[in-house]
């Protein structure tokens, strides 16, 4: 019987360091996942907890409360360490107690610059910028009166306006001004330009009377030698008009012939090149230089 008692405990020691080292490798393996479940977890941020935590933390420094009640936030005792202006809303005094000079001091810091901001937005502008203000009216003005103009006695096909970056471009036909190949005025144009003469004088601005021609050569018989000489002719025919017929300043004229080398269409059409034979008059937007 003592054999048999034996022997089973015998057996039984023999099983029992199978069953350990299994139990072992388990709790390892339960282990080495929760390590790396942890490390996954450390290493995927939340941009947007982690963005409010920040702003909490931010938002409890900026306050300027005491750590501890009584406290001045840092250390007990310490007279020589105090708060940056831009840590507390409050300052305090050499005893470690917060006063009222603390309050309107960051009040008054804190509400300096808006104030700044707002008082020089409120300034009254510039007298040039009150001038440019003046003139743009003016040129808005005067777009709408030419354009009542070309409406009111049917030239739509004849005067073109146009609201450009560098200016107000009022565009005539040469058929409008001139006979063909000529650069002398038409009396029908003169009514037009009569009324064009009249806004020029109070516009408070420089004016740049440009000719452009087609890209067809001038005849063999005429006065001019080319298309720059043709266009340069006819801006000045319109210039002369303004000076000596109307009167006008000429410290307010320029006047340019470009020929062919700024074409508005196509000059491979009859079209195209009948409205490229034009005079550009642009009411320029830059202020004339005071005296």
């Amino acid at each position: 019987m003592k054999q048999r008692n034996r022997r089973s405990r015998k057996a039984d020691g023999q099983h029992e360091p199978r069953d350990r080292w299994m139990i072992t490798y388990a709790d390892l393996i339960t282990l080495l996942l929760i390590f790396f479940v942890v490390m996954y977890a450390m290493s995927s941020l939340d941009s947007e907890k982690y963005r409010i935590v920040t702003g909490s933390l931010s938002e409890t420094f900026r306050s300027g409360n005491p750590v501890l009640e009584g406290g001045s936030g840092v250390l007990d005792g310490d007279d020589g360490i105090q708060d940056p202006p831009a840590a507390g809303g409050s300052n305090t005094d050499g005893t470690g107690n917060s006063g009222n000079g603390g309050t309107e001091n960051s009040g008054s810091g804190s509400g300096n610059t808006p104030a700044s901001e707002e008082q020089d937005e409120s300034e009254p502008p510039s007298a040039r910028e009150l001038a440019f203000r003046e003139q743009e009216a003016k040129l808005n003005a005067l777009m709408d009166v030419i354009t009542t103009y070309v409406e009111d006695n049917n030239l739509g096909d004849q005067i073109f306006v146009a609201d450009k970056p560098q200016g107000i471009a009022i565009t005539l036909s040469d058929r409008f001004l001139f006979d063909v190949g000529r650069a002398e005025l038409k009396p029908p144009a003169f009514p037009a330009l009569r009324q064009l003469s009249g806004l020029f004088s109070g516009i408070g601005a420089s004016v740049s009377i440009e000719g452009h021609t087609d890209n067809t050569p001038v005849s063999a018989g005429s006065q001019y030698n080319d298309n720059w000489d043709l266009s340069g002719a006819r801006a000045l025919s319109v210039l002369r008009f303004f000076l000596d017929s109307e009167g006008l300043d000429p410290g307010t004229f320029q006047y340019a012939g470009y020929a062919d080398t700024r074409p508005a269409y196509d000059n491979a059409t009859a079209e195209g090149r009948q409205r490229n034979r034009r005079v550009e008059l642009i009411v320029l937007r830059q202020l004339q230089e005071e005296e």
